[in-house]
């Protein structure tokens, strides 16, 4: 069975609850400032953890879409104090202009929220049903918002990340564009460059095509052959150690092992591996209409069961031996609505966060009265008292699944369970 890991309720004494509870009405007009300090000192609780390889202060972070496209959006969300932002996905360029995948380009966006009953275990959720694309604009335009975004970003301790689709070859298809690879990465990097990092660029690379909406998609070859070639091929367009590199799986309209190959192709096979991975937006139903036509993106609690269940069967292959390596860092992704939920990616091994419909819900369905959603969905994320963060890591203190040094618990260890206490637990699950 690979069901939750956690139980139904923390395992938290009565007068801590209550204690956070306080805090959680005590809030609903805004949260303290440096509320990771804040939750340090009152709760022994340390939020900071890594977005690939680099530090942030809260494993919150938003997922690249339509609401990180501008730097109003990008400020906002620094202020609100998110740990990490990533930006739209712009469409690779070569030096002359040309998009390969220039049908991504395209200014169609709408989104309709709404709620959704999964299918699955029969829970409520939220879903956001949206016909979109890419960044529209062209690579210069990207690059002037980036270098923009990266600055906003900068007094508040927020990393910002580009997302970017490459040029994909169909079945029919022999070779890869490799000089939009290497134009665009390159923009990027100049670009990281001018907003101040010295640090190498780091980025995420988007597989949407294997999602669905694609004929591609429906040729398991071919979505493997991008996964073996495609680090490669970014990262040899800059020096060694100037890029950190993240490659952002998607679930496909495969089963569960195509999956599981999926990731052994990305992580095994390839001539150069992704230094991390973000795991995985949206499921597709080929029936569902939208906006006249057939075939919708959806996500809500169906969505998180089947990563769960998948990142679940990754760590156990892992612990097995059956891998070359050990799996990199891993960003989750994919109904995110509560730090409870949070705490079963951490425990499958995911350091941060990414989220997008809870900054879509409708403001009745946060406990705070006033705010961004940002704000509100960060109040909900650290402090409801049933589902929050501080409850689910004060209750792996209490169980000591996690170990306690000087009092402080922290989420990177929660995110570090698999290779130890949990290592059996995956190992014959």
């Amino acid at each position: 069975m690979m069901g939750p890991i956690l139980p139904a309720h923390p395992l938290v004494a009565k007068d801590v609850l209550l204690e956070i509870a306080k805090d959680y009405d005590r809030f609903k007009g805004g949260l303290p400032v440096q509320v990771e300090q804040f939750i340090l000192d009152k709760y022994g609780v340390d939020v900071s953890s890594r977005y690939g390889t680099t530090w942030i202060k809260n494993p919150f972070g938003k997922a690249s879409g339509q609401l990180s496209v501008n730097v109003d959006q990008v400020k906002a969300d620094v202020d609100a104090g998110l740990g990490f932002i990533v930006l739209k996905t712009v469409i690779a360029e070569d030096e002359t202009g040309q998009r390969s995948m220039k049908e991504w380009a395209v200014k169609e966006t709408r989104m309709i929220v709404s709620q959704i009953t999964g299918k699955e275990d029969g829970e409520l959720g939220w879903n956001v049903t949206w016909k979109g694309r890419g960044w529209y604009g062209t690579l210069e335009s990207y690059i002037h918002f980036f270098t923009a975004a990266l600055r906003s970003g900068q007094d508040h301790n927020t990393l910002i990340v580009p997302s970017c689709k490459y040029h994909l070859p169909g079945e029919d298809e022999s070779c890869f564009h490799t000089k939009e690879y290497d134009f665009t990465t390159r923009a990027l990097y100049r670009a990281w460059r001018d907003g101040g990092k010295t640090c190498p660029l780091q980025m995420e690379k988007d597989f949407s095509p294997t999602l669905a909406g694609s004929d591609m998609a429906k040729q398991k070859y071919t979505v493997l052959r991008w996964l073996r070639r495609v680090p490669e091929l970014i990262k040899r367009a800059l020096p060694d150690g100037e890029i950190q590199l993240g490659i952002k799986l998607m679930n496909s309209i495969f089963d569960d092992r195509f999956q599981l190959q999926s990731f052994r192709a990305l992580l095994d096979e390839g001539v150069a591996r992704p230094d991390y991975v973000i795991y995985a937006n949206r499921l597709y139903d080929a029936r569902t209409p939208f906006l006249g036509k057939q075939g919708a993106a959806y996500g809500g609690p169906d969505l998180s069961t089947r990563n769960l269940r998948i990142l679940t069967a990754l760590r156990r292959i892992e612990a097995q031996g059956k891998l070359s390596e050990p799996v990199p860092p891993l960003s989750g992704t994919g109904n995110i609505h509560s730090g409870k939920m949070a705490v079963e990616y951490a425990l499958r091994g995911a350091e941060s966060l990414q989220m997008h419909t809870i900054f879509q819900r409708p403001n009745s369905a946060f406990g705070m009265h006033s705010g961004s959603k940002t704000e509100r969905a960060l109040h909900e994320l650290f402090f409801h008292p049933t589902l929050g963060l501080i409850a689910w890591m004060l209750h792996l203190k209490e169980t000591e699944e996690l170990h306690c040094n000087q009092g402080i618990i922290r989420f990177s260890d929660a995110a570090a369970w698999h290779r130890e206490r949990g290592r059996e637990y995956f190992q014959y699950i």
